[in-house]
């Protein structure tokens, strides 16, 4: 009983907070959102009792989306208003539809699956994590090190494309020239 009550809860924070992502204007009220959602998401595998995959969903996915929300911050002048303009209704009916069946196969999922067995029993006096360490390197080590190879590539470009916009220093600037850019700034988004 108490894991129907819980699941419920957090289904629906989950889909609120989702909601408040895609529909608000707001960069930063959405990047809040999000991270809350995943938070929210770690709360059904630790329903399900996996403790291990509850603490990666909030330290990797959640420190990612926090990654985001400073580089939102940064980058984006979160002031400002958007303003979007409508696609093709007929995508949006399309996609819509396509997302309504998803849906319920994914509720209906469990209802058929009653007889899925999984690949690798259980070995006897281990614990989750361990289960988890047992697949991950035995089985996929080849592409748990290949992804491992590709976030470092991937971080060091971030870093090298970061750098090469970096040709002006506000600190070693005078405020005459501050301003005088400000002003620059202030006339492009104006016309």
């Amino acid at each position: 009983m108490f894991e129907a009550i819980a699941f419920y809860l957090f289904a629906f924070l989950t889909i609120a907070m989702f909601y408040i992502t895609v529909t608000t204007s707001q960069a930063l009220y959405a990047l809040t959102a999000l991270a809350a959602g995943m938070i929210f998401i770690s709360a059904f595998f630790f329903i399900l009792g996996a403790d291990f995959l509850g603490a990666v969903q909030i330290v990797v996915y959640s420190g990612a989306v926090m990654a985001l929300y400073a580089f939102g911050m940064m980058f984006f002048d979160t002031t400002r208003e958007v303003k979007e303009k409508n696609g093709n209704k007929y995508l949006v009916t399309g996609l819509a539809t396509i997302s309504a069946i998803l849906v319920v196969l994914i509720f209906a999922a469990p209802i058929v699956g009653d007889n899925i067995t999984a690949l690798y029993p259980v070995t006897e006096g281990a614990g989750n994590t361990q289960e988890i360490g047992i697949v991950l390197f035995t089985k996929y080590l080849v592409p748990f090190e290949l992804a491992a190879v590709m976030l470092l590539v991937a971080m060091v470009s971030g870093i090298v494309l970061a750098g090469k916009k970096m040709d002006l220093s506000l600190t070693l600037m005078s405020d005459a020239e501050i301003t005088d850019m400000k002003k620059e700034i202030n006339k492009k988004v104006l016309s």
